[in-house]
């Protein structure tokens, strides 16, 4: 029985989204002010009079306003000003020409109403995140980023983020992550004409090459009327002419989008084909890289999709076939007498005596503290799914013979060895759960989108960004 199931991995996908250490896309999710405090402003104070000069009566200085309320929460704009400082920020590390100050503020706006909405949805509903797991998430992005939490805090403070607004960042980005989980995958229905018919098509086509996109969305309210449709899409329309005068497609994205990852030139990366929403998969097939998609219409709004590259699948297996591999590990659990300093410079150590020709298995059989360290710490053939992501990541990274440094995952911390990889043949069963874990994955952005979009709907929302 393996010990590294999915089941255990931490649900925090979003919290690794965060580890670029510039840390420009940490979203500026914070306690929210009452809506009853809607400005400060200084009193207006009169200069003491001299005898034959002019009175003189000082003007309020504005400390703060309200730029949106959301249900009994205010979104100021102080709090805008800080997403905007670091959205723009990121926008110069890219190259990438930043839109008007209005554009930039009233996209980061939408997105910090939908982001309140989530976390006010959340606490409702009873989820939450205790202290003790939000300093282990914290303690993953600075590993991530291969520094220590007290330079993951100095970089936060050099940047003008306060560390504690950052924690609450990534409580609510943790909350987020469970709320998806709970109300949007856990209720995607995938029906076995749907595995049938996906099957059918890949035995006809051959394995789903993978892509790297970038989109743009133009989101259309629900219950919109035909006049709201016709000038959303007027607008999708706007931003594709830009596109095809050649104007940079990430620069367009920063204006016209409305996607979470507007201000990120709309990439999406590299994702397997037919794990992309069938809007978009649909699209892409016939296109060649640096092609646009027309402007296509899903329950959301408006998409333009443009395909930037396209590769085959990994290590040309069939459509039968995955890629496995074969590897071994040394573990080092941490718990109240080895904390996880000790246990990686344990590891550093005994990653120093391989690379002085130590013997792998023997060294897994002493220190390892896993099950398979009667076997030198094989793991035996590993199927895509198999390990936590932490672990498959690293894995997958590896060439065989290579070893990783230490790398944290639930468990402790491991280094990893790669010793080969081919393909299998799978069994009809696993071929079934595979296409039922693609039809989910290519179900769930739309599901979570639209999911958003109706709970935003259903929020009080007041608009005070225009009020000057």
């Amino acid at each position: 029985m393996r010990l590294f199931t999915r089941a255990c991995a931490l649900q925090c996908l979003a919290v690794v989204a965060l580890s670029a250490l510039a840390l420009p896309c940490a979203p500026a999710q914070t306690a929210a002010a009452p809506a009853a405090a809607k400005t400060d402003s200084a009193p207006a104070a009169s200069t003491p009079s001299t005898p034959g000069a002019p009175s003189r009566t000082r003007q309020p200085v504005v400390l703060d306003r309200i730029v949106a309320i959301v249900n009994d929460e205010a979104i100021t704009a102080r709090e805008l000003d800080e997403r905007a400082r670091i959205a723009l920020k990121q926008l110069a590390q890219q190259g990438t020409a930043p839109p008007p100050r209005a554009v930039v503020e009233k996209q980061l706006l939408e997105r910090m109403i939908g982001d309140r909405v989530q976390v006010q949805f959340a606490k409702e509903s009873g989820v939450r995140v205790d202290d003790a797991e939000l300093e282990r998430a914290i303690g993953r992005i600075a590993e991530q980023n291969k520094i220590s939490l007290q330079n993951l805090r100095e970089t936060l403070e050099r940047d003008g983020v306060p560390y504690a607004k950052f924690r609450e960042d990534i409580r609510a980005e943790i909350l987020m992550s469970r709320l998806r989980e709970r109300e949007v995958d856990n209720k995607i229905v995938v029906t076995e004409s749907e595995i049938d018919s996906l099957l059918s098509a890949e035995q006809r086509d051959g394995s789903s090459d993978e892509v790297n996109l970038a989109h743009i969305l133009v989101v259309v309210p629900e219950n919109a009327s035909p006049e709201q449709v016709q000038a959303r899409r007027a607008r999708a329309e706007q931003a594709l002419a830009q596109l095809q005068k050649g104007v940079d497609f990430r620069e367009v994205a920063a204006s016209y989008s409305e996607a979470p990852d507007a201000l990120q030139g709309g990439a999406m990366g590299w994702r397997p084909g037919d794990r992309l929403p069938t809007i978009f998969y649909d699209a892409i097939k016939t296109m060649k890289p640096g092609d646009l998609s027309p402007i296509l219409r899903s329950p959301n709004g408006f998409h333009i999709v443009k395909l930037n590259e396209r590769r085959g699948s990994a290590q040309g297996a069939g459509p039968n076939s995955v890629t496995q591999t074969r590897a071994r590990h040394i573990l080092i659990k941490t718990n109240e007498l080895v904390s996880e300093s000790d246990a990686r410079n344990r590891l550093r150590v005994l990653k120093e005596r391989l690379e002085n020709k130590a013997d792998f298995a023997e060294l897994a059989r002493v220190h390892s503290e896993d099950s398979s360290a009667s076997r030198g710490g094989d793991l035996g053939w590993i199927l895509p799914g198999d390990t936590v992501p932490e672990f498959e990541r690293e894995m997958d990274r590896l060439k065989p013979g290579e070893i990783s440094e230490p790398i944290r995952t639930p468990f402790g911390l491991h280094l990893i060895q790669v010793l080969e990889r081919g393909s299998q043949d799978v069994s009809k069963d696993r071929q079934r759960l595979a296409a039922r874990q693609t039809l989910r994955a290519r179900k769930s952005d739309e599901a979570y989108q639209e999911w958003v979009r109706q709970l935003r709907d259903r929020a009080f929302i007041e608009m005070r960004l225009e009020e000057r």
